[in-house]
């Protein structure tokens, strides 16, 4: 790839490795999060992780909802591999780890103070990282 014919493009320079693994991190924890929430939906280890009893999570209404959120988190898993592999872009990196806080702040005041750490804290170190 060039850039205005004489000028090469290259790709990751500007991610530093503590970046793209911190990233690949990040994307693990999110395929996690859509196994519990979209194959093991009704599994004890989800019932602990989401404080739920596994008779509530059986409910059709939870279980359509909790799969639908699973599929939104393995895209996210998706979009943060294909934002450090494929395009090799620390802008999208920002972009998605910020999101990502963002969605763990919005948690931390409406459900659980400790989501902020939990879901966001990985992404926060990222974030961090890309300063550097």
């Amino acid at each position: 790839m060039t850039q205005n014919d004489d000028e090469p493009i290259e790709r990751n320079a500007d991610m530093n490795i503590i970046t793209k693994i911190l990233s690949v991190l990040v994307a693990a924890e999110f395929i996690y999060i859509f196994y519990l929430e979209t194959i093991a939906t009704t599994s004890v280890k989800t019932s602990k992780v989401f404080g739920m009893t596994t008779e509530e999570l059986s409910q059709k209404n939870v279980t359509v909802l909790f799969k639908n959120q699973g599929v939104y988190n393995g895209l996210i898993s998706l979009l943060i591999l294909l934002a450090v592999f494929a395009f090799a872009s620390k802008a999208a990196v920002i972009c998605l780890m910020a999101y990502i806080v963002a969605v763990a702040l919005y948690g931390s005041f409406t459900s659980n103070p400790k989501i902020i750490l939990m879901q966001g804290g990985l992404a926060i170190l990222t974030l961090i990282s890309c300063i550097f």
